[in-house]
């Protein structure tokens, strides 16, 4: 029997409040997990994790070793950095844990090859956690977390729509090349996928492709606050092959699922509204994993960047940039709400 108009609409009508309701999971278990890991801390260390959304320092942020603004996990007891990393769990997805706490677990290796020199340059447990106005359920706020070679800007709007960017993740070594971790590549997955699309166009596609012989010393974008798109833009999926595009997607993908789920999907669903056809990849270096690499993938709304060329090209930088929704959509965006939250 075929459903009757009332019966699709009813089914319509559900569907558009389950996905209602898993949209705003994200932004609801932030709100309780900021709140319970603000009331953990004592009023010296509150004062220290938070500053004013409009702050300046909220766009501040770095992926090297320097110092930074906020509290970091070795300030905090036992149940206060359980409560902080609860709080990254609900902004990351599984790929997005996996490379965390392994990047935060590199800084011992590193500290190793350096003979810690200088003394307490390398620690897993540097790495803070920044609250940005208040945590609301109706209000914008934000928070941030970051430590050599991470930092993750999370931006609630209205208390309601969240955004993930700029979400940096590095490696240094890209592969670890002796000890216990032998073999390991934190970031190994963004590499190989790169190589194998590059590898997979024909040379006539590799011509339009490759924008430079030599690979960038660094992300063109390093830390900028705001970032446009970069020229020259490489080859456009309406150019390959329906194999090749399955590829470049797929690369897509592993980087917006950084993000738990629901924003992965909310990132993949705003790149396709903005047209796939546009999306464009970039190659500038070496074909192989031994020799300097780098790409960018960027659409009407986004930019990826993959850069590996220091230390021998042994040293990933990978940034995923939002144009219009780094920091939560600009300054105008955000004057725009506190205009209206801040009402006379």
């Amino acid at each position: 029997m075929r459903p009757t108009p009332r019966v699709l609409l009813a089914a319509l009508g559900l569907f558009l409040v389950a996905s209602l309701a898993r949209a705003h999971a994200p932004a609801t278990d932030m709100f309780g997990a900021a709140r319970k890991f603000l009331g953990a801390l004592d009023p010296a260390q509150q004062k220290q994790a938070t500053f004013p959304l409009t702050d300046k320092e909220r766009e501040n942020w770095f992926f090297t070793p320097v110092p930074r603004q906020g509290l970091a996990l070795k300030q905090m007891n036992e149940s206060q950095r359980a409560l902080g990393l609860a709080l990254l769990r609900t902004g990351l997805g599984q790929r997005g844990i996996v490379r965390a706490e392994a990047i935060m677990s590199m800084e011992l290796v590193l500290k190793e090859l350096e003979k810690d020199t200088p003394p307490g340059r390398r620690d897993p447990s540097n790495y803070l956690i920044t609250i940005f106005g208040t945590p609301s359920e109706k209000n914008s706020w934000g928070w941030r977390f970051e430590g050599h070679h991470l930092s993750f800007n999370f931006t609630l709007i209205d208390g309601a729509h969240v955004f993930f960017a700029p979400a940096f993740i590095g490696s240094n070594p890209g592969e670890v090349l002796a000890g216990p971790r032998k073999g390991e590549r934190v970031l190994g997955e963004e590499e190989d996928l790169g190589l194998a699309l590059i590898n997979a166009l024909d040379d006539a596609q590799r011509k339009i492709a490759i924008i430079a012989p030599e690979a960038p010393k660094e992300i063109v974008t390093t830390n900028k606050r705001r970032v446009d798109p970069l020229a020259p833009v490489g080859i456009a999926a309406a150019q390959l092959t329906p194999a090749q595009r399955g590829q470049l997607f797929g690369l897509v993908k592993v980087y917006a699922a950084r993000g738990r789920t629901e924003l992965a999907d909310e990132t993949f669903a705003k790149i396709t509204a903005a047209g796939l056809d546009q999306v464009t990849f970039a190659w500038a270096g070496a074909l192989v994993r031994s020799k300097a690499t780098y790409y960018r993938i960027q659409g009407p709304t986004f930019l990826i960047e993959f850069d590996n060329s220091q230390n021998n090209a042994n040293h990933i930088h990978t940034v995923f940039r939002d144009f219009k929704g780094d920091f939560g959509g600009g300054n105008d965006a955000l004057a725009e709400h506190y205009a209206k939250e801040h009402k006379p």
